[in-house]
């Protein structure tokens, strides 16, 4: 997938678009990035699963943007699968500042801006909300590393004993980890790659608590966000013990050369697993 490819796919559904200047941004995990003009972005699928979740992107994310208080890619083309390229593909709009696997957050008011932003987002979703398998779930559904340390294994057991979330689903992001948010002068400044998102419980996306803000910011997050208590809390360390150690597996792959890995992932995920314990 190169520039010709994706000039090519403009030039025959979005002509109007084909002229933007175009580059190749690094980065994404389903989907290649195109930064499109200044304004837009393409992204194209290179899993088997992104064309679904791009779809779900397209469907969904107009409707939830609007109230959310942060940055968010906004889908405004759909790209049909063609004899050029067999695939679904979007352009979205691009939302600017640098991935935190790479600019950590540092300022801890960005606690605040999270919680703002997750309690807009966790409202009641629709009865055809998107259902995933392993975001949202009753962690007992789930598993952890076999090999993880005691002191992780103790916080996941404490979270599958929890008292599961027994309120109705609500919308989730469902992938919020330092690649999928952007970072202006240590500040959490947008929230991209929705492509999990999905209903359920809300625990799966406070894990951000531990995985994104800095040393020492998780007890002001949970301030903020006034509606976790006790046992919502217990399952999102929960879930940020399994973050951690998919980012710290994701970037040993990255440093030893192996295909897919991402080695800024591992010191996020580490940093995460510290803050947690």
């Amino acid at each position: 997938m190169d520039e010709e490819l994706v000039r090519g796919l403009l030039k025959e559904q979005h002509p109007d678009l084909a002229d933007l200047a175009l580059r190749q941004v690094i980065g994404g995990w389903d989907n290649q990035l195109w930064r499109l003009g200044d304004e837009l972005a393409v992204r194209l699928p290179r899993t088997e699963r992104a064309p679904e979740l791009l779809r779900k992107e397209y469907r969904w994310l107009p409707e939830l943007a609007p109230r959310l208080p942060l940055p968010v890619p906004v889908p405004q083309r759909i790209g049909e699968p063609s004899e050029r390229f067999p695939h679904t593909w979007l352009v979205t709009t691009w939302v600017g500042g640098e991935p935190a696997d790479r600019t950590p957050i540092t300022a801890v008011e960005a606690a605040d801006i999270l919680a703002t932003f997750l309690q807009a987002l966790h409202v009641d979703a629709p009865a055809d909300g998107p259902v995933s398998y392993d975001r949202g779930v009753p962690l007992r559904t789930l598993g952890i590393d076999e090999d993880a340390p005691v002191a992780v294994r103790k916080v996941w057991d404490e979270a599958v004993a929890a008292p599961e979330w027994d309120g109705g689903p609500v919308w989730l992001h469902g992938d919020l980890h330092p690649a999928n948010i952007v970072v202006t002068d240590g500040m959490l400044t947008g929230v991209i790659d929705f492509g999990d998102l999905s209903v359920g419980d809300p625990a799966c996306d406070l894990a951000a608590a531990w995985v994104l803000l800095p040393d020492g910011a998780a007890d002001r997050f949970f301030d903020a966000y006034a509606a976790a208590d006790d046992a919502m809390i217990t399952r999102a360390r929960g879930w940020a013990a399994g973050k951690a150690l998919a980012l710290i597996s994701v970037g040993d792959a990255g440093d030893k050369g192996l295909p897919g890995g991402k080695p800024t992932w591992g010191p996020a995920g580490r940093a995460a697993l510290k803050r947690l314990l």
